[in-house]
């Protein structure tokens, strides 16, 4: 039989009566009911309608017994505490923090507890180019290799399992701290150098720097021999470190530069870090005479030679003072022009020259003038000049010197009508004493 579904909304529709409709039903013949109005079915079904409502409502939110009216938070409670459970012991770090704009270049890296790393992919952000690396033997670590670019941006995806085979992932993107707020120095000398007892640690700044006791204090200069190593500032921009006297022959020197991270100051952070070793050679002293134009060449305290020289002459006398090689030239080109003498001279080739100091001071062969000036007369314009010949071919003062020396070995001028070298006019700091040399130190 068809039944009829009435809502408030739907009302029954008016139906005309058959000839069957006229009489009671069965139902109503046997109980005796009287029969129902219309009126009273679409009342029955709107109650009807409602009970369900209610039934649906209660079946959705349950009941305070079952728990249902937290609105749904017991369930995802327990759902959380599962997954939880069920989660990877390894934990993934990486150094870099995620949206850091200022990250090292030298130290970013990824460390996991917990479990083994199984892959890391490191790319530049922008062009998508990958940082190669390695995942060190234990399988806890990883490190980049090569140091990255300043100024970029890199995104950086770690996997990890534990022991149960979990997996861990961790994702970041950092920015590398920019050239603009940033420093490096350049020093000397270079890693695994031998250099002369003289030679200095020299570092030069890109950048002007305010915090020198901070940057000083992540700079550690120390010799096998035990000598004490003090730095000395020359303006905002320049540190150098030595002893007290020429470095013991045969000493380890190592440099620890701890400079990444290390504000030195005006907004600019370090970006530098790593050790730097290198070994002092023999004890070589060579010392000028200008009053008889002679060099006397002194190995590990004995004369090893004596050398007939030509050093600067009256109108251009050369700097007394102690100087040291910081550079060697097989040829070079000489122009007076550079060093604020004009167009007196240029020459192209200069055999067998060493810079003794940053305003164009050397010692060097000379093939351009007479043979007897050397030893007898200054006829130079500040440099000490050996005999040489022109190529630097052949058995000469100049190529012997040349060939014996260190960069680090130390030339002393004495006897000249000019002054000292000023300290930092090369690396020249050997020409303060020792009280004014620690004076000039941050630390």
């Amino acid at each position: 039989m068809e039944q009829l579904v009435t809502s408030p909304d739907t009302p029954a529709p008016d139906r005309s009566r058959t000839p069957h409709q006229l009489f009671p039903s069965a139902e109503q013949q046997v109980t005796g009911a009287p029969r129902r109005t219309r009126r009273m079915r679409r009342t029955l079904a709107v109650t009807a309608l409602l009970a369900a409502g209610a039934l649906a409502l209660s079946a959705c939110g349950g009941d305070a017994e079952a728990g249902g009216n937290d609105d749904g938070k017991n369930g995802q409670a327990g759902a959380d505490a599962a997954a939880k459970k069920d989660a990877s012991d390894a934990k993934i770090t990486v150094s870099s923090k995620d949206g850091a704009t200022d990250a090292s270049i030298n130290d970013t890296g990824v460390k996991v507890t917990g479990g083994k790393l199984t892959d890391v992919k490191l790319t530049a952000a922008d062009t998508g180019a990958t940082v190669a690396g390695a995942i060190s033997p234990d399988g806890t670590s990883w490190k980049p290799g090569a140091q990255l670019e300043r100024g970029t941006k890199y995104k950086i995806v770690a996997n990890a399992k534990d022991a149960k085979g979990r997996p861990a992932t961790e994702n970041a993107t950092f920015t590398t701290v920019s050239s603009a707020n940033s420093f490096i120095g350049t020093y000397t000398p270079d890693n695994g150098k031998t250099v002369g007892v003289g030679m200095p640690v020299s570092f030069n700044f890109d950048k002007v720097i305010t915090n020198k006791k901070d940057v000083q204090s992540h700079i550690k200069v120390s010799s096998s021999s035990g000598q004490e190593v003090v730095g000395h500032w020359f303006g905002s921009q320049r540190l150098d470190f030595r002893p007290e006297d020429y470095w013991k022959a045969g000493s380890k020197i190592t440099m620890k530069i701890d400079l990444d991270g290390v504000k030195g100051g005006n907004g600019i952070t370090g970006v530098q870090s790593k050790t730097v070793t290198f070994t002092i050679g023999r004890s070589q002293v060579s010392t000028v005479d200008m009053n008889t134009q002679t060099m006397t060449v002194k190995r590990d305290g004995k004369v090893l030679k004596r050398v007939p020289i030509s050093g600067g002459s009256p109108e251009h006398p050369t700097y007394n003072g102690q100087m040291v090689i910081s550079e060697k030239f097989e040829q070079t080109r000489m122009d007076g022009s550079t060093v604020g003498f004009g167009g007196e001279y240029d020459i192209k080739d200069v055999p067998h020259a060493m810079r003794l100091s940053s305003s164009g001071t050397f010692i060097h062969g000379n093939y351009w003038g007479p043979s007897s000036v050397f030893g007898n007369s200054g006829t130079s314009h500040g440099c000490v000049g050996l005999r040489d010949n022109k190529g630097g071919g052949g058995d000469t003062p100049g190529k012997w010197f040349f060939n014996e020396s260190l960069v680090g070995d130390v030339v002393i001028v004495k006897n000249s009508h000019d002054r000292m070298v000023q300290p930092d006019n090369g690396l020249n700091g050997w020409n303060l004493s020792w009280s004014d040399w620690k004076a000039g130190s941050a630390s």
